[in-house]
């Protein structure tokens, strides 16, 4: 099965204050209750590896987790690698680039 990596960013504006900690901690908390996808929290995004109209109806949710804590205006970002030659999964690209940083290093 090919599998799309999305990365995902959901934020709330005008919250009057500027933690976005908890609107973060909703729009996760989506992804655990769900459990068809495999994913990894990073500091600014969220990276979501899985079938693409599945990842696109779970961020839809994650966007309405948000506003039901309480955002009345979000920002949503999403990037899409979505490659159809090969199935490649999100630790495999991190893997490729530290690999090449290596044989740099002459490590």
């Amino acid at each position: 099965m090919i599998l799309a990596i999305v990365a995902v960013s959901v934020a709330p504006l005008g919250t009057g204050s500027t933690s976005v900690s908890r609107f973060v901690a909703e729009a996760e908390r989506v992804l655990r209750e769900d459990g068809r996808v495999r994913y990894r929290l990073d500091p600014m995004f969220t990276t979501i590896e899985g079938d693409l109209p599945v990842i696109f109806e779970i961020i839809t949710k994650m966007h309405e987790a948000v506003i039901q804590a309480g955002a009345l205006r979000i920002s949503t970002v999403i990037k899409i690698d979505d490659r159809r030659d090969k199935d490649v999964r999100m630790e495999e690209k991190v893997e490729v680039v530290e690999a090449l940083l290596r044989e740099e290093r002459g490590n």
